[in-house]
Formats: structure tokens, C-alpha cells, sequence
């Protein structure tokens, strides 16, 4: 098993869903955390601490670079420096283009990509002092593929996975990797927002419309799960990883197989 024992995690957008799942299959093998979201932290936490390692939590809102400054020097104040990178925070809205709200734009971009950039920038210099780092963005099937009314998430994804793939480049003889993850459907507080939609639209219950979201994009017709994505991230810091640099690895059920 993958030890990760003396490392530190910061995961952002890790309070539910995918960020949680990540965080807690990164304890389970060791490492301390840095938790960020908004809402409750209190459970995460007990949570992440009940596996035997040190969890604090930052509420650093992501679509500000001077707060992500602030939360990235908590953790070197704390743990000395961020071993394990996962940009995970992210936020959707679904429009037409010519609908699209500018603010929901700047918004989306904002938390969805222009923070990868923020806590990236600020945790190299460490990890290259290390001679040791994993930088692992949360890009999307969106990161690869496109769908309607979603401009600015697909917009956001694709450049996340340029992103990593830059950073990987820059970082490739350092001992840091730098890799995407791209899910399909995964039934994170994001997506049930979605599934609600789409329930109250047709008039159907929330198994039925489930089955309808799931089914228009991903082939194998079910959902992956935030404990599926945490095993990925698990591998992708490991040493067996370690020349695994610049990749956009989607785990979509065969959504970009089609």
C-alpha cells in the first residue's frame, strides 16, 4: 500500500463530493490535510482526523488570489509546505452563450481554473526545494469533450488540462508530477443540483432522472464515485506514478471512448 506518512495535502473544494473522497483516501495512506470549502467543515474534519493524521481547515474563498495567498502560507506556517497539490474546487452554471451572465463567466473561470494557477505558483517553489511534489487538477470529461450551455465549465476544464500539461513541462526533471483527472458523472452536491433540474423539468422522480443525466453522456451507465477518484489520486502520488507527467486521465465510464 501506497505511504504517504510525513506528507502534506491540501485539497481545495474538499468540505463534499470529490474534494472529501480525495482527502479521505490521501489520510487513509498518512498525510496530513488541508482541508478548503465553504459550508460545514466540522464533519470533514472528525472525519479526516479519525484516520490518524493532522486536518485543519482553511475557508479560503477560491476566486480571490489574495485569500489563496493567505491559506497557502497557513500551510507552511502549519506543515511546513504542501506536498500534495489536488485543484479540485470548482463551480458550474448552464447557459446559452448569448444568455451566458458575464459574472457567471468571470465566476466559473475564476474558481475553476484561474485558482489551479494561484496555488500552483505558490506551492513549486517549495516542492522543488523538496525535490519532491504532486500536483493533481480536477479537470473534467468537460477538460476533453464539450457539451452545450456550459461555455464557461468546458472553457475552464480545457484550460486546466493545458494547464497541467504546461506545469508538467516546466516541472519534468524536478521530482514534482503534475497530472489531470478527468471524472464523467459523479453524484457530488454539484450534480444533484443538476439531477433536481432535470426531475422538476420532465416531471419524474429523482432515480428516473438520474438514470436519464447518467445515461445521455456515460456509457456504462453509472456514476463513479469520489472513494474511485481518491484510489486514482493515490496512485498518482505514488512512486509507481512518478513518470506518469502531464496526463489528462479520464475515469467517464467511456464518455470520450464515443
Amino acid at each position: 500500500m501506497t505511504s504517504l506518512s510525513g506528507k502534506t495535502a491540501l485539497v481545495t473544494g474538499s468540505t463534499s463530493g470529490i474534494g472529501l473522497g480525495i482527502a479521505l483516501a490521501l489520510a487513509q495512506r498518512g498525510a496530513n490535510l488541508m482541508l478548503n470549502g465553504f459550508g460545514d467543515a466540522e464533519g470533514p474534519l472528525a472525519a479526516v482526523r479519525a484516520l490518524g493524521v493532522q486536518a485543519i481547515h482553511h475557508g479560503a474563498d477560491m476566486s480571490k488570489a489574495n485569500e489563496i495567498e493567505v491559506m497557502m502560507k497557513a500551510a507552511d506556517e502549519r506543515f511546513g509546505g504542501v506536498d500534495i497539490l489536488v485543484n479540485n474546487a470548482g463551480i458550474q452554471h448552464v447557459a446559452l452563450v448569448e444568455d451566458f451572465p458575464t459574472e457567471k463567466w468571470d465566476a466559473v473561470i475564476a474558481i475553476n481554473l484561474s485558482s489551479a494557477f494561484h496555488t500552483t505558483r505558490l506551492a513549486v517553489p517549495s516542492m522543488k526545494a523538496r525535490k519532491w511534489g504532486r500536483i493533481l487538477n480536477i479537470a473534467s470529461a468537460h477538460g476533453l469533450v464539450a457539451s452545450a450551455q456550459k461555455s464557461a465549465y468546458v472553457a475552464a476544464k480545457h484550460g486546466l488540462v493545458g494547464l497541467t500539461k504546461t506545469v508538467a513541462l516546466e516541472v519534468a526533471t524536478s521530482g514534482i508530477t503534475c497530472n489531470a483527472i478527468c471524472p464523467g458523472w459523479v453524484l457530488t452536491p454539484l450534480v444533484q443540483k443538476q439531477v433536481d433540474a432535470k426531475a422538476a423539468a420532465l416531471g419524474v422522480s429523482n432515480e428516473e432522472a438520474k438514470r436519464l443525466l447518467v445515461g445521455e453522456k456515460q456509457p456504462s451507465q453509472t456514476f463513479t464515485t469520489p472513494e474511485q477518484l481518491g484510489e486514482l489520486a493515490v496512485f498518482l502520488c505514488s512512486d509507481a506514478a512518478s513518470n506518469v507527467q502531464g496526463a489528462a486521465w479520464n475515469m467517464d465510464g467511456a464518455w470520450v471512448a464515443q
